[in-house]
């Protein structure tokens, strides 16, 4: 779908992917975007982040309006789509963009896991349910949910974020072929190394050694892989990769999946020595 004259959501809107999806949105010419985030103070500042943008602050103003968001709530979720369905008109397009990792392994408390459960994978059930029977009876509608390469290959360090990752990508799958006769549309984004605050916090803030430690590829701008997650909405693609050349990774894993527990365990090792 292309996002011109739309009315659109995108979750995690505070900053790194979420706030350049934002901008390219008003790039691409939609209507009006609802920027929301769990955390209401970066959202604050986002008109004036997308002006440094060189988005015209009138348009700004105009086109983006902000809303605190807890995704995990349904209650809230449903609400928010009453909301702009009164105020501003019915939505068209969903980026499902929140997103945490937490570095959780066995030792990590259930609330942990928990957690990450609810951001990466719940809020996308919560959305569908709000948003897509009305889609149904309208005859379209765009969801596009944020996974991660991890949803594909694996998180090194972090089980609870590749296991939730691995879900929202088989739910993103089954809503894509679930509702596709009714119009609906579904894209799941699996974005590889963003030079974003999650990446940064597991290297002391250094995006491309953690990069370099768990294998994610180059390191992106979040400018360049919205440009990139867009143009993939816009041609309807329901695999959307920001590092194009992971796809071979996907491949080999499937190919041969004990050749690549073997490279993971090196990879894992080597990855302890770089973030010490």
């Amino acid at each position: 779908m292309d996002p011109n004259g739309r009315i659109v959501v995108v979750t995690g809107a505070a900053g790194g992917i979420g706030g350049a999806l934002v901008a390219a949105l008003l790039r691409g010419g939609a209507r009006a975007v609802i920027a929301t985030d769990l955390d209401t103070g970066p959202l604050e500042r986002l008109h004036a982040d997308l002006g440094r943008e060189g988005l015209d602050p009138d348009r700004v103003r105009e086109r983006v309006r902000t809303r605190g968001l807890d995704v995990t709530d349904e209650a809230a979720t449903r609400a928010l789509v009453r909301e702009i369905a009164d105020a501003v008109g019915p939505i068209d397009m969903w980026f499902a963009n929140a997103g945490i990792a937490t570095a959780s392994g066995l030792d990590a408390p259930d609330t942990q896991w928990q957690r990450q459960w609810q951001v990466n994978v719940m809020a996308h059930l919560y959305a569908a349910r709000a948003l897509i029977p009305g889609w149904t009876r309208r005859g379209e509608g765009h969801l596009v949910t944020t996974a991660s390469m991890a949803g594909i290959l694996t998180a090194a360090g972090d089980g609870a974020y590749s296991a939730s990752k691995h879900a929202a990508v088989g739910l993103a799958e089954w809503l894509a072929y679930t509702y596709a006769h009714a119009g609906v549309r579904v894209s799941c984004v699996c974005p590889g190394a963003v030079d974003t605050s999650m990446l940064r916090a597991g290297a002391h803030g250094d995006a491309t050694r953690a990069s370099a430690a768990i294998g994610a590829g180059e390191v992106l701008s979040p400018r360049e892989a919205a440009n990139r997650i867009l143009r993939g909405v816009v041609e309807d693609r329901f695999l959307v990769l920001t590092h194009p050349d992971m796809r071979d990774y996907a491949i080999g894993k499937a190919q041969d999946p004990e050749r690549w527990i073997a490279g993971m365990t090196r990879l894992w090792a080597r990855a302890q020595t770089l973030l010490d």
